[in-house]
């Protein structure tokens, strides 16, 4: 069905990134099969529904691949602009008895790129469809998984054929080189870049670092520098896609250090051009802050002894208490945190009244747009790690109404632009006395400067890599990015679909299920007991919300009709209130939530003092028999409970006054953690995650 011609803009993006990562297609799932290891989804009779086994560790059956694909048809395609999908798109090889090869790997990728394509077609626009779909790698959609090595390859040329519709003309050198290229989703103003993170993977053992030159991490980034200068000169913003996201705290990583190092690095520089970054793989929903103050540049170097790392790789597939104790480190770090200058929270502004604050002599708010900072998204996935997600992002186009639009416009680019960006991919091979001229054409050539400084008397740390170049930042005279203040192609906020397969599956079975809500939309979300959960965890294979429970009888009722619905939306989540997706949102989302219970005082990472009071942070008493509603209240006049007047009820002993105090819970952090795993986590054990 074509799409009407006189198409705009429609604000809205629905980003596979975020909303369909991490897919999975299984073409040897079995409904009613065992969720057992040893089985998979694959054998035996159990409790794996017909639209898949929510919470467990099997892959998504293609009923729940075609259903999905289906909703989007009825519901949201014609209010797209464009998609992001960042991979994983065929099974995990976790069945010994049915080992992956290399033909079901690529055949699963060409189903999921014809349902793009079907569900995209317009024969009357010169792509053959009426928007772009981004795509890039996951780690599972390469064998063996997690190694991809450096291009050209055949990997790289299978790609290449099956996403032959999605990648421009002009753009297919460089993918086939290395596996990234950008579209111009929006003709001269927004480009979507998708990264090759596979070869910023520290588990891939087919490659090395980002700092050795002769490494593809190293020639991405020096390709991606280029890129993004190019958008800056151009006046074009851009989004940064890919698989496995730079996920990195005090103990665990999933990038190598220097490929985090240049990455951070390439946000600050690029800070008027980036508008976020977006990310799957880990299956958890939740965002990463990355701090330039943790910048090294020592690091990049070539030399093998500065690059031994001190944290751990974080796991492939995190369970829910791996991903909790992940999750608290971030948190630690967001304890660190200072609410932004521009929050009722700073010093200074509304909230100060309520807020005491300890400062240095001197010292000055700074940094109002939080450009110290940068964020990545990272959203949960279709395969039903917990319950199926999409997620649709919502950013401005004031200004845009009547932008040209990628189906109009899909054509190659200037051949002299063209040409200057082959100049740089053909870096690679030059030898140390010809990249002074190859670093001209990028207008990276060292100056000489006739006010010469004498140097400080400290030697700053300095790569030892001589081609190694400090992208350069935004002139002093650029006003703050999207990313960071709210403009045309900012951010604005998302809305979070889910599928509730425990209703839509309409399963019954033998055992008595007292721990199960009753089968009703509503209450079908989160039953996964703590017990199970670690249970799982330490087998290391998870078997879903119903264990292997086996069915009531052969003939199983049919599954209810399949559809998404909202699960929360950032334009009016009464906990998070967030007014949009720029940095400084997230800083002071991360600066609630980092605000532990235990503590009268936080110390920031300038050394302040930060107090803070309960009431404004938003400490909820929690007991045990504590209504769920009642825990997300908003904060803000919602409760029911109010302070007593004074004078009354002096000295007086309440009923059961023997009874122990209620514990404290950051709802903020309830709130985050509830998200993270799509509501499936039960609710009393999620406020012992939660607990401080």
């Amino acid at each position: 069905m074509p799409f009407p011609l006189s198409r705009h803009l429609v604000y809205r993006q629905l980003t596979l990134s975020n909303v369909f990562p991490d897919l999975h297609p299984d073409p040897f799932y079995k409904a009613h099969s065992s969720t057992d290891e040893q089985d998979a989804c694959h054998r035996g009779t159990g409790s794996a529904g017909y639209y898949g086994s929510e919470v467990s560790d099997c892959d998504s059956p293609y009923s729940l691949v075609n259903a999905t694909f289906d909703w989007i048809a009825k519901n949201l395609r014609d209010d797209i602009d464009f998609v992001i999908w960042t991979g994983d798109s065929a099974r995990h090889d976790s069945d010994e008895k049915i080992p992956r090869n290399q033909d079901q790997v690529l055949n699963s990728n060409r189903y999921v790129a014809s349902k793009f394509f079907d569900l995209l077609a317009d024969d009357t626009a010169s792509t053959g469809m009426t928007v772009p779909v981004i795509p890039t790698f996951g780690n599972n959609d390469i064998l063996p998984h997690n190694i991809l090595l450096p291009g050209p390859n055949k990997w790289l040329q299978y790609y290449t054929e099956i996403w032959r519709r999605f990648i421009p003309e002009e753009q297919r050198h460089s993918f086939e080189f290395g596996g990234w290229f950008y579209v111009e989703v929006i003709p001269k103003h927004l480009a979507v870049f998708s990264l090759n993170t596979l070869y910023f993977f520290d588990r891939n053992a087919g490659v090395d670092d980002c700092a050795n030159p002769s490494e593809p991490g190293y020639k991405q980034f020096e390709w991606l520098r280029v890129q993004l200068q190019f958008m800056r000169e151009r006046g074009m913003k851009a989004i940064l896609m890919g698989h496995v996201p730079p996920a990195r705290t005090d103990s665990k990583q999933l990038w190598d250090e220097t490929c985090w190092q240049k990455y951070t690095l390439w946000l600050q520089q690029y800070r008027d051009v980036i508008v976020s970054g977006l990310f799957g793989h880990m299956n958890i929903d939740h965002f990463m802050i990355q701090d330039t103050k943790h910048i090294d540049l020592s690091l990049l170097s070539d030399a093998p002894e500065h690059k031994v790392s001190i944290r751990e790789h974080l796991s492939d597939e995190l369970s829910v208490e791996s991903a909790t104790d992940y999750l608290h480190e971030l948190r630690e770090g967001w304890s660190k945190l200072q609410p932004p200058s521009t929050s009722p929270e700073a010093p200074g502004n509304a909230g100060e009244d309520k807020r005491r604050k300890k400062k240095k002599k001197g010292k000055k708010p700074k940094d109002p747009w939080g450009e110290r900072f940068s964020l990545s998204l990272v959203g949960p996935s279709i395969v039903p790690t917990y319950f199926p997600t999409l997620r649709v992002f919502e950013y401005n186009i004031t200004g845009l109404e009547n932008a040209a639009l990628w189906r109009d416009s899909f054509k190659p680019v200037d051949a002299t632009a063209h040409e200057d960006v082959q100049k740089h991919l053909d870096l690679r091979g030059l030898k140390d006395e010809d990249w002074e001229e190859a670093q001209s054409v990028s207008g990276n050539a060292k100056k000489k400067d006739p006010k010469h400084k004498k140097p400080s008397k400290k030697k700053p740390s300095k790569p030892k890599d001589p081609q190694f170049v400090v992208p350069e930042p935004p002139s002093k005279s650029s006003p703050p990015g999207p990313a960071y203040s709210a403009q045309p192609l900012t951010l604005m906020g998302y809305t979070q679909w889910f599928a509730n397969l425990t209703f839509i599956n309409n399963l019954t079975f033998e055992v008595p299920t007292s721990v199960l809500p009753s089968m009703t939309e509503e209450e079908g979300k989160g039953n996964i007991s703590i017990l199970e959960t670690i249970a799982d965890w330490l087998l290391g294979w998870r078997k879903g919300k119903q264990g292997n429970k086996k069915p009531n009888n052969p003939h199983q009722p049919q599954p209810r009709e399949f559809h998404f619905e909202v699960e929360y939306s950032t334009f009016d989540d009464k906990i998070f209130k967030l007014n949009d997706l720029t940095v400084n949102s997230f800083v002071e989302l991360a600066y609630k939530m980092g605000q532990s219970t235990k503590k009268s005082s936080a110390k920031a990472i300038d050394g302040t003092e930060v107090y803070a009071e309960e009431e404004d942070i938003g400490f909820d008493d929690l007991d045990d028999e504590d209504e769920y509603d009642d825990e997300f209240e908003a904060e803000n006049g919602d409760k029911d409970d109010k302070k007593p007047k004074k004078g009354k009820g002096k000295g007086k002993k309440k009923k059961g006054g023997n009874k122990k105090k209620p514990k404290k819970v950051n709802k903020y952090w309830l709130h985050f953690l509830d998200h993270a795993f799509v509501g499936t986590v039960d609710k009393k054990d999620l406020k012992k995650f939660a607990k401080d």
